[in-house]
């Protein structure tokens, strides 16, 4: 029978199994792993135009092969908060789909001189085998370094609260950092807000529809995607939960090369720049403990002019 396409009756008695038991077992697996990989789709598709509605939406599942009628696309999108946006005709920079404060955008006048000036933050999903799971992250923009991050099967606010937590406490920055996020309400909600305010922290926010007010963390979210993520099957959320952090704290942060830092890692250009401030302090302290006893200061100007013309500068 070599070549020939079998039915299912014919391949149960080839594999010597009733057809109650491939039933049985189909159903407890190939439902989940397809409206996994639907709702993959969907998710992709949604993003690349939040304004598309769910009949385009079903076209464009269409044309990639995908067979689902209008009330089980309605369902997923609705499930994933995956519904189109209105287009407004009137656009309002404090309108959102929540009722907290919206805050300006600081960091695009913001001149970073140092870490802990800047620190920005985002989530994304990632796809496992049977759900979806969220990854919060917050960088430091001047070194590109994670800081803060979490991993949840839930995408509420209490991700994004964990991964301030962990920034905080590896941190513990001071007066005057401003922390920039997208309007959602993960970042809105009173709670984030007033553990920002209580560390003295400014906050900056997004303006609608311009994904490059976050570019940082979109970067470094392409990253885990394209680095990490994509091509790897989760076993389970734990899994995940370790194998994430692995890239994070040890092949992000520690090893991989960035061109904006001069093709350092994030870790070893913060080293550089504290060894450069601590050296910096070291020669303050030396200058001033000079003045202190009386003794005049060499500028390197004066330095030059008695090294050339000894006779100008004698007694």
């Amino acid at each position: 029978m070599q070549g020939e396409r079998l039915n299912i009756h014919q391949m149960c008695e080839t594999a010597g199994v009733s057809r109650a038991s491939y039933y049985r077992n189909w159903r407890r697996t190939e439902p989940q792993q397809e409206e996994v990989a639907l709702r993959d789709a969907i998710q992709r598709l949604a993003l690349k135009d939040r304004h598309c509605g769910y009949r385009r939406l079903g076209r464009f599942l269409k044309r990639e092969g995908w067979i689902v009628n209008h009330k089980r696309l309605l369902r997923l999108m609705r499930e994933d908060n995956l519904l189109s946006i209105r287009r407004r005709r009137f656009v309002v920079t404090t309108d959102s789909d929540h009722g907290w404060r919206v805050y300006p955008n600081l960091a695009r006048y913001t001149v970073l001189s140092g870490i802990n000036q800047l620190w920005v933050a985002d989530i994304t999903y990632v796809r496992l085998q049977h759900e979806f799971i969220y990854v919060a992250v917050i960088l430091d923009v001047y070194s590109r370094r994670v800081i803060g991050w979490s991993v949840s099967r839930q995408l509420d606010s209490s991700i994004a609260q964990d991964a301030l937590k962990m920034a905080l406490k590896q941190r513990q920055p001071r007066v005057g950092l401003i922390h920039h996020s997208d309007r959602g309400v993960q970042y809105a909600c009173r709670d984030y807000v007033q553990r920002l305010e209580d560390n003295g922290i400014s906050i900056s926010m997004s303006r609608p529809g311009n994904p490059y007010d976050n570019a940082w963390a979109e970067s470094f979210m392409k990253t885990l995607k394209a680095e990490e993520v994509d091509g790897r099957p989760y076993a389970s959320f734990e899994a995940a939960v370790s194998s994430i952090g692995r890239f994070i704290e040890a092949t992000y942060n520690r090893q991989r090369l960035h061109s904006a830092l001069g093709y350092r890692s994030p870790v070893e250009f913060e080293a550089e720049v504290s060894r450069g401030m601590a050296t910096k302090k070291e020669k303050r302290s030396k200058k001033e403990r000079k003045q202190r006893k009386g003794k005049p200061v060499e500028t390197a100007a004066a330095v030059e002019i008695r090294q050339r013309w000894p006779s100008a500068t004698s007694s």
